[in-house]
């Protein structure tokens, strides 16, 4: 694997678990009330 090859091996992953990180967190904040 080349250099070249990393942003199209990395971005997939970052695509999915980065959303699925922040729908987690905002959902726990959420489930605690915090929001008014």
């Amino acid at each position: 694997m080349t250099a070249s090859d990393l942003p199209s091996v990395s971005v997939p992953p970052v695509g999915l678990v980065f959303p699925a990180i922040a729908m987690a967190f905002s959902f726990a904040y959420t489930e605690k009330g915090e929001i008014a």
